[in-house]
């Protein structure tokens, strides 16, 4: 099966194990995902099946949404409500210091990668450094957060609840913890429901539940969207029988035998009767690039 299916990721298991849980439903050996989500995470996660996941780092838009609730007062080890508490203190913030705190981290913000992460320094994954009790130093990143609004606030509890959108590799673990430092009494994520990912929305994504009954249904196909369909916010070129074969076994093309913008970016490429061949780039003013070629496997 070549596809992409929009999971509903449940709480409680990690990317990996929500990915083995979809491989086993659709009986494809051949699986992987975009954007890693935490184990206490919810929502949207692309799921790639079969020759789709040639396709993964290619998939358009990789800016997210999520809605994330936190608690002030609190920090622990993982950022997150799930690890070891590190300080509890008092808190004096109200909704209106939340509201500028979020608006002072609206932009182009530098994020430290959390050592509970995925992210790898000199070959080890952070988290298998956390978990044995190492912290090393690590890199700053800039990252975007486009919006980031409060929708619930109970000062009594100190418990808030924003939507925040923002470009991929930013961590809302960490921008929760940087407002719990501006405030002066730490915070901590304690609810994170990723809502739209790579253009997908939560609306249209669907939970391992419904994966089940589709395939013990014979359904399953009608949950699974083409990779030629998750791919068509680039612009499209047909190609001649000759040139579609030439394409096909990774071979350039000249521009001045195709029709089509010429303009730099990638194209979603169909041979002469409409068939989809795969993702060509253009990067310079001559040739048309192969950049992935579509195979069932």
């Amino acid at each position: 099966m070549t596809g992409i299916i929009i999971l509903d990721k449940p709480s409680g298991i990690t990317s990996f194990g929500a990915v083995a849980r979809v491989r086993r439903i659709c009986s494809e050996k051949k699986c992987g995902h975009s954007g890693t989500l935490d184990p206490m995470a919810t929502g949207v996660m692309t799921v790639l099946l079969g020759g789709a996941t040639r396709f993964c780092e290619l998939l358009p838009n990789h800016d997210k949404e999520y809605v994330a609730t936190f608690r002030l007062g609190i920090t622990t080890d993982t950022l997150d409500i799930t690890g070891k508490v590190l300080t509890e203190t008092s808190v004096n913030a109200t909704k209106a210091d939340v509201e500028e705190a979020l608006e002072s981290f609206t932009g182009e913000i530098s994020q430290l990668p959390p050592m509970y992460s995925a992210v790898s320094v000199n070959g080890q994954r952070l988290y298998d450094l956390a978990r044995q009790g190492i912290e090393v130093e690590r890199q700053a990143r800039k990252v975007m957060i486009y919006s980031a609004d409060l929708l619930e606030a109970d000062e009594d509890k100190h418990e808030y609840k924003i939507s925040v959108a923002c470009s991929s590799g930013t961590y809302i673990r960490t921008l929760i913890d940087d407002i719990g430092k501006m405030l002066g009494c730490g915070a901590v994520l304690t609810v994170l429901r990723r809502t739209r990912a790579n253009g997908m929305s939560v609306e249209n994504a669907v939970t391992v539940e419904q994966l089940e009954a589709a395939a013990a249904n014979g359904k399953l196909d009608s949950l699974v969207i083409s990779v030629e369909k998750a791919l068509e916010s680039y612009p499209s070129v047909q190609v001649t029988e000759a040139q579609a074969k030439r394409f096909s076994n990774g071979g350039e093309l000249d521009l001045n035998r195709i029709k089509c913008p010429k303009m730099l970016g990638y194209y979603r490429v169909y041979d002469h009767n409409e068939k989809f061949l795969g993702l060509g780039e253009i990067a310079d003013s001559e040739n048309l690039l192969v950049k992935r070629v579509y195979v069932e496997k």
